[in-house]
């Protein structure tokens, strides 16, 4: 059962992630378009707790999540920079994707130096 749940709230997040991504109201009116957001954040919620409370058996599988942290943190990194791009040459820069991208930085630095002192 526990498997079913590592995808469906994924999907569900993506899901709910692709109709707010709706421009200028195509699909979806203002009320419904707040409930697939409350949707988001209740399923980011639950999705955040079973990161966060994920128990690892041995090394081999605590070397995989760090493998998986990694290549996620360079894939959000990677996009967040390319939004960056391609929206300052448009002359439309959403400070929203520079928070983020600084935001992730911050947060690897930190990471990396709290782990370095206390373990």
């Amino acid at each position: 059962m526990k498997n079913f749940y590592d995808f469906l709230i994924p999907i569900i997040l993506i899901v709910s992630l692709i109709l707010l991504a709706n421009p200028y109201m195509f699909w979806m009116p203002t009320t419904l378009h707040m409930m697939v957001l409350v949707v988001l954040i209740v399923c980011f919620v639950i999705f955040g707790s079973f990161i966060w409370k994920e128990k690892v058996a041995d090394e081999r599988e605590n070397l995989h999540r760090f493998v998986v942290g990694r290549y996620a943190f360079l894939a959000v990194t990677s996009v967040l920079l390319l939004g960056i791009i391609i929206q300052t040459i448009n002359h439309t820069l959403d400070i929203w994707l520079v928070a983020g991208l600084v935001t992730g930085i911050l947060t690897k630095v930190i990471g990396s130096l709290y782990t370095q002192r206390k373990l």
